[in-house]
């Protein structure tokens, strides 16, 4: 990852239409992805004109200025105030970045071919990698064979179902998806450790932890350093909080900490009616593109944080909210964009707090 880790470039000589191209692209995807746009060019540009208030200010020496009206922002920094980590912060609210130029980093890119063929010398001499597909102006049976995809320009919506199953389908190969079960609660309501209680055949902790290694490579619990002798015996890694007093964000945060490249998803252990198939489910469409993917819980009406599935790039997000003293997961997958689901069955997830609720579950 350069700038955001759903990225692609557009490449090619100048007049092989990439401008062009990337709009028809962009038309296609925005109905149901959010994309950011990053233009590289070799030229120098001036975001506004000579005279204008910003400009006199930003000659007087100020590093980095800002422009709005009611419709749009403009960031303009200096190449010394612009750090990579800006960069990144800057197109991180987005599904995906297209970049525009660039051909000689290792993006992974679409070639835009020209008429003459020149371009492709460049490859073959590997001054140009990581070519995902070539873009022709003419017939793409002309260049076989080719061990890489060969698309045709004017095909723009074959080239943006590319563009996009290229990178969820890179995400999904990529990407292990861990199991994480939350039991690192005080559990003050119940009077009783709710990792411990029975509502199956096993305690809450075993239990969860099948469900979820059904479908994530590995699973793990998260508690507290006080829990970890007793958990321990159960035979599941710990993952203990190093996230302190901030509830279950504290425990994903630490396991995103142990893991930071995984998607992790996450089931509480006061959920008892979770079951196979709502785990399946939320492994099957989860949609990597997004900060997470959630339900919506038919009962409450509200996103449920805690049987949810975070991405990897949720990560840096989760962590700014935590450094401006917001740590409730429900508020991240309200305000972020976020894929949601609604369960096949309402009821499973039920959440049991209290010795009442424990008793209405094991009479239904």
């Amino acid at each position: 990852m350069l700038f955001h880790p759903f990225e692609i470039a557009f490449c090619g000589y100048s007049g092989t239409g990439k401008t062009t191209l990337i709009a028809e692209v962009v038309r296609h995807l925005a109905p149901r992805v959010s994309i950011a746009y990053y233009k590289h060019g070799c030229h120098r540009f001036d975001i506004d004109r000579e005279g204008k208030d910003s400009w006199t200010v930003g000659q007087a020496g100020a590093s980095t200025v800002m422009i709005s009206d009611p419709e749009k922002k403009a960031l303009v920094t200096r190449p010394d105030s612009c750090t990579p980590l800006l960069e990144r912060h800057a197109f991180s609210n987005h599904d995906l970045l297209i970049v525009e130029g660039l051909k000689e980093l290792p993006l992974p890119k679409l070639l835009l071919v020209d008429r003459e063929r020149r371009i492709l010398d460049l490859l073959s001499n590997g001054r140009i990698s990581n070519v995902a597909a070539l873009v022709v102006p003419d017939d793409p049976v002309s260049y076989a064979p080719s061990s890489i995809p060969v698309l045709q320009r004017d095909c723009t919506g074959e080239i943006a179902v590319f563009v996009e199953n290229l990178l969820v389908s890179r995400s999904f190969t990529e990407t292990p998806l861990y199991g994480l079960v939350l039991a690192g609660g005080h559990s003050s309501r119940m009077g009783s450790d709710k990792a411990l209680l029975e509502y199956h055949d096993k305690n809450q902790l075993v239990h969860t932890a099948a469900l979820l290694q059904q479908q994530c490579r590995e699973v793990f619990v998260s508690c507290r350093e006080d829990q970890a002798e007793t958990y321990r015996t159960f035979g599941i890694p710990l993952i203990t909080d190093t996230y302190l007093g901030i509830g279950p964000l504290g425990g994903l945060l630490s396991a995103q900490r142990h893991m930071p490249g995984a998607a992790w998803i996450v089931a509480a252990c006061d959920l008892p009616f979770l079951n196979e198939t709502i785990i399946r489910q939320l492994s099957a469409e989860r949609n990597p593109l997004r900060f997470a993917t959630a339900f919506r819980n038919p009962q409450s009406g509200r996103l449920e944080p805690l049987c949810a599935c975070y991405e990897p790039k949720s990560r840096n997000s989760l962590i700014l909210r935590h450094s401006e003293g917001d740590n409730a997961l429900a508020a991240f997958l309200k305000e972020s964009r976020i894929e949601e689901l609604m369960p096949y069955d309402s009821g499973t997830l039920r959440n049991i707090n209290d010795p009442e609720d424990r008793n209405n579950a094991c009479r239904s």
